[in-house]
């Protein structure tokens, strides 16, 4: 499989553009993680760090819960890999996790993430708010703050895929 990457079009109006720049930073991610095996995407590469891509995964699986179920939507989803005992459960892999697993819980949140903000207009409120004010986000902010997000971990995509097996790329 190759993924495609596709900029979104230089004059979409702003909710295109949005959700095109997320997308193409969500697929970069999956093209980091391209022809790799589970050990490889399991490889923390760059030590003393425990950061793999298999682990970048789940926590953009999680961040994908967090900011599309529980925010927008006022959900109480609950983790999928870490726990109140183990807050970086996510980049804490064993030989038992597998890139299938990872990359269909990633998609199923992506998949889940489109359609709940399907519902909501750029300027509406979510029905969940920040732990830290108490106020809710816009649909604009948590877009922005998602290519923010991605945007900074395909970074370390970046680096972690070249010292894994050399491979680079924009």
């Amino acid at each position: 499989m190759t993924t495609q990457r596709t900029e979104p079009a230089q004059n979409a109006d702003e909710r295109t553009m949005l959700e095109g720049w997320l997308d193409y930073h969500r697929e970069t991610l999956a093209w980091k993680c391209e022809g790799l095996t589970d050990a490889q995407l399991r490889t923390a590469s760059v030590p003393p760090s425990e950061l793999s891509l298999m682990g970048l995964v789940r926590h953009m699986a999680e961040v994908e819960r967090g900011w599309f179920r529980e925010t927008l939507m006022g959900q109480e989803t609950g983790p999928i890999y870490y726990s109140e005992e183990d807050r970086d459960g996510e980049f804490h892999l064993t030989e038992e996790d597998t890139w299938q697993e990872a990359r269909a819980t990633w998609q199923a949140e992506i998949g889940i993430a489109r359609s709940n903000a399907a519902g909501f207009g750029l300027d509406e409120l979510s029905r969940g708010t920040s732990r830290h004010s108490g106020d809710p986000f816009s649909l604009r902010w948590i877009y922005t703050h998602m290519i923010e997000e991605y945007a900074r971990h395909n970074g370390h995509a970046d680096l972690l895929r070249e010292r894994v097996d050399g491979v680079t790329g924009d």
